[in-house]
């Protein structure tokens, strides 16, 4: 294959792309730019994984990249109707954040469960208060989305002695389908998303889940915050229809000061760090090097998307 043009969607700190040098035209381009630039186009890199601007620029005729690599596990930010009409191969960082995130959810149960955050808050006051907390071992967990992110949050939590139930969008071995969500609700301690965001899935949390969860359930999520029906969750945590949540993801971002999820009782913010380790952008470089590689020689790439289902399927 002759040199093929790689185009960069900016973010700062750029990717360390050196081992393409004298292996592919690389451009950098920006939200200005992208769409007079996507026609030049063999490969575009979403580095800016927060930008809609694939889905304003993408021309729908004529030239345009043969494959798209987005550096999130997430793909609703590119998938306009033309890409998703057209034949371009769409891949994303699948196995990079799965085990971090898996992580992050374990410390979100154990701190809810602990009582970590009023701990912290009674130090500031310096106050001494001794209080009970919750066993985790022995509660059961439900986690909604049966990707990698979920099967790794459902086997930390099971490490933990949490009785886990992974949900996906079909029932398969080890896999309850959706229509088994309202029952397993029904018994949940935990509830943690970990869903794609489709058309199927957007609000799919919302105030007739939250009441049908138990009073001392508490819900984690780590999945997209348009998943999720905010102004629900707050009125189910005013009420205590729950006992807590912790979101990770919101519907807008950054999170706006005004925004009244800021000091709801019982919630834990957090800025969308959940799958950001130390040496993460370093990860993701090298593994689209790596897939750069096998598209160049031609072989079949990972972690491709089905872009009408709006992510990696899951065939184990």
């Amino acid at each position: 294959m002759s040199e093929a043009t790689l185009l960069v969607l900016d973010a700062d700190p750029p990717p360390r792309l050196g081992r393409l040098a004298g292996r592919a035209h690389i451009l950098h381009g920006d939200e200005r730019t992208l769409a007079s630039q996507l026609p030049l186009a063999d490969v575009l890199l979403v580095w800016d994984f927060t930008s809609n601007a694939v889905c304003r620029a993408w021309p729908g005729d004529g030239p345009r990249p043969r494959w798209v690599h987005t550096a999130s596990a997430g793909v609703d930010h590119l998938l306009c109707p033309e890409l998703v009409a057209s034949d371009t191969v769409v891949t994303n960082a699948r196995g990079i954040f799965d085990l971090p995130i898996a992580e992050y959810v374990a410390g979100l149960v154990l701190a809810m469960a602990k009582d970590f955050p009023g701990s912290q808050e009674l130090q500031r006051q310096r106050r001494w208060r001794h209080r009970e907390t919750v066993r985790v071992a022995g509660s059961r967990a439900v986690v909604v989305g049966s990707g990698p992110i979920g099967r790794e949050s459902a086997r930390l939590l099971g490490a933990l002695g949490i009785i886990t139930a992974l949900v996906g969008r079909t029932a398969r071995p080890g896999v309850h389908g959706t229509d088994e969500l309202p029952a397993l609700l029904a018994r949940a301690d935990w509830v943690v998303c970990a869903a794609p965001l489709t058309d199927s899935t957007r609000g799919m949390f919302n105030a007739a889940v939250f009441d049908a969860m138990q009073p001392s359930a508490r819900f984690i999520n780590v999945g997209r915050g348009q998943l999720v029906v905010e102004d629900d969750l707050v009125a189910a945590l005013t009420k205590r229809w729950i006992a807590g949540a912790a979101l990770d993801v919101f519907s807008s971002e950054p999170l706006p000061p005004q925004s009244s999820l800021w000091d709801v009782p019982g919630l834990i913010v957090s800025p969308h760090m959940s799958g950001d380790i130390v040496g993460w952008r370093d990860r993701l470089g090298t593994q689209f090097i790596e897939l750069y590689e096998l598209w160049a020689a031609g072989s079949p790439l990972p972690n491709v998307v089905d872009k009408k289902r709006g992510y990696v399927p899951t065939h184990d």
